[in-house]
């Protein structure tokens, strides 16, 4: 994805195209649920807990909303962001993934 990025970074700004890559953590979605539903049935325990356990995980403590990741494309879609082109950014709470 960083490299598809950065090919139309260098080639797309000619005809006024910015390209940048949004790449979302953990986010509370229908796949996130039916993780958690997992978690639940196999380990025995509360929604509460398993939520607990996930966002623990996060160094700022809790999940993505679906809003997280539409404020970030509305920034980069907005005129703020239009000398921004060419980068990734991550959405995901400080987590890193070893």
């Amino acid at each position: 994805m960083i490299a598809m990025t950065r090919i139309g970074a260098s080639q797309l700004p000619r005809d006024n195209i910015n390209v940048n890559a949004i790449c979302p953590g953990t986010t509370r979605t229908h796949l996130y649920e039916t993780i958690q539903n997992e978690i639940i049935a196999k380990r025995g325990i509360t929604a509460d807990e398993a939520q607990r356990r996930m966002d623990e995980q996060i160094p700022l403590g809790r999940s993505n909303s679906p809003e997280d990741i539409a404020n970030m494309a509305c920034f980069l879609a907005s005129a703020e962001a239009d000398d921004i082109t060419g980068q990734s950014f991550n959405v995901d709470g400080g987590l890193v993934w070893d």
